[in-house]
């Protein structure tokens, strides 16, 4: 077998470099995030974000899988409290599954986390109502307006079309 031809040939790399982009702060109530890659039409999102300490997340039923890697700090799911993640644990969340995210309100600073979700949250409240849906659009649309609110302008991030490319690339 010889070499295929390039069938998206890249002329750079869709790299972004978190540590000189700003994060969007509170996009989510507690929750600042950097949007890597959102891809609304194949339902997948892949963000780093940085929890504050005490933050509590609705309780959700993923439809899609979920790789999470925790950078730095320290979380849980209130269903499973004796099973802290700190820096260096991974956790693959099958689809189908239901729980609650939380982080420590004694944590020292943030939690620094790395995501890869398919498909949507479906979020409830504390007596088991639905309250929402976020998906790869919901949240691109969330930490776009979190992120023009504070005169951040449109972020970078990487997104799909016509092949790929940057969100800011039209």
């Amino acid at each position: 077998m010889t070499l295929p031809d390039p069938i998206n040939h890249q002329d750079f790399l869709l790299t972004l470099d978190t540590s000189k982009l700003p994060g969007v702060k509170n996009a989510l109530p507690g929750v600042d995030i950097w949007p890597l890659f959102l891809d609304a039409e194949n339902g997948v999102w892949v963000i780093r974000a940085h929890f504050h300490p005490g933050v509590t997340l609705p309780m959700h039923f993923h439809t899609g899988t979920v790789h999470f890697y925790t950078l730095s700090g320290c979380w849980y799911y209130l269903e499973y409290p004796d099973q802290k993640q700190t820096a260096g644990s991974y956790l693959y969340e099958p689809g189908g599954s239901v729980h609650t995210f939380h982080t420590p309100e004694d944590n020292e600073g943030v939690t620094d986390g790395f995501m890869v979700i398919a498909g949507c949250n479906i979020n409830f409240d504390a007596d088991g109502n639905y309250m929402n849906t976020m998906d790869a659009g919901w949240i691109e649309q969330a930490v776009v307006e979190a992120a023009k609110a504070q005169g951040l302008g449109t972020p970078r991030y990487i997104k799909p079309k016509r092949g790929a490319g940057f969100s800011d690339e039209d």
